[in-house]
């Protein structure tokens, strides 16, 4: 039977992210899974803040496994004149996630691996931004 650990991930993600003393002292308690936005669409969260994005799960299921790659993507968004700021917050994101010991419910969590960090300039030409990828592995045998 397919365990999806997506849901709890996030849980445990954010709980560890916001008692995170760098992370948090980055960005407060700014961090979102949906980034407050008005009627219009536009963002009026205060910057800087980091948004949980896109998730994927690789299920691999056999006889005794129920196991699980799931990969999952960050945001953090910064208004700074140039990536300094964006930078800092990807560095304590990615610190305090890489290799983090995630407690969640119904999986053990394996491993917590930083994939990809990559900075860019949003269009606007005022938004620095950062995107960070992580592979989780799960196993449900073994919580």
């Amino acid at each position: 039977m397919l365990t999806d650990p997506r849901f709890d991930l996030q849980k445990a993600i954010v709980q560890l992210l916001k008692n995170s003393g760098p992370v948090a002292a980055l960005v407060g308690d700014r961090i979102y899974d949906r980034v407050p936005r008005n009627n219009a669409g536009t963002i009026t969260a205060k910057f800087p803040f980091v948004g949980l994005g896109e998730t994927q799960l690789l299920p691999e299921l056999g006889e005794e496994t129920n196991a699980a790659e799931t990969t999952l993507t960050l945001h953090a968004w910064s208004q700074e004149v140039g990536f300094p700021e964006v930078l800092r917050i990807a560095r304590a994101v990615a610190s305090a996630l890489h290799d983090a010991d995630l407690p969640i419910e119904n999986c053990g969590v394996q491993s917590v691996l930083l994939s990809t960090s990559r900075v860019l300039r949003d269009p606007d030409g005022i938004t620095s931004h950062a995107v960070l990828t992580f592979s989780i592995l799960t196993d449900a045998n073994a919580h």
